[in-house]
């Protein structure tokens, strides 16, 4: 499920196209029907952005700081990520600079923040 988005690029489209070629995705569906306790939720938007609003129990690491913090914050290589933006672009972007980390079940949730609230789930502030 695509959710409408800004007018991007061309360059950063073929970017995030090509990082999309080996990440994992999931819609706002398939993320609904996965166990709460089965992984870690995380926000890698802006800081402003993030505290604008963000998923209930979302972690924020930013995409220009998750690599650099996501061994510390998160240690186990094994845990299964899901991680969101405003609508799966830089989070398909994160999640492939995760994997080539060793971060082998980083998932980009496709259509992020944008997606989660037009499914109604809980937020906050």
């Amino acid at each position: 499920m695509s959710i409408p988005h800004k007018h991007h690029s061309p360059g950063f489209l073929t970017l995030v196209n090509d990082a999309k070629s080996r990440v994992k995705q999931i819609d706002i569906e398939q993320y609904k029907n996965m166990p709460a306790n089965s992984h870690v939720l995380i926000d890698v938007r802006e800081d402003n952005e993030f505290a604008a609003g963000h998923a209930a129990g979302a972690v924020h690491l930013g995409k220009g700081v998750i690599e650099r913090d996501i061994e510390s914050a998160i240690p186990d290589k094994n845990t299964t990520l899901v991680l969101y933006c405003g609508g799966g672009y830089r989070s398909a972007l994160a999640a492939d600079a995760l994997q080539k980390m060793g971060y082998a079940n980083a998932i980009s949730l496709d259509g992020g923040w944008r997606a989660w609230n037009a499914a109604g789930l809980p937020i906050e502030k």
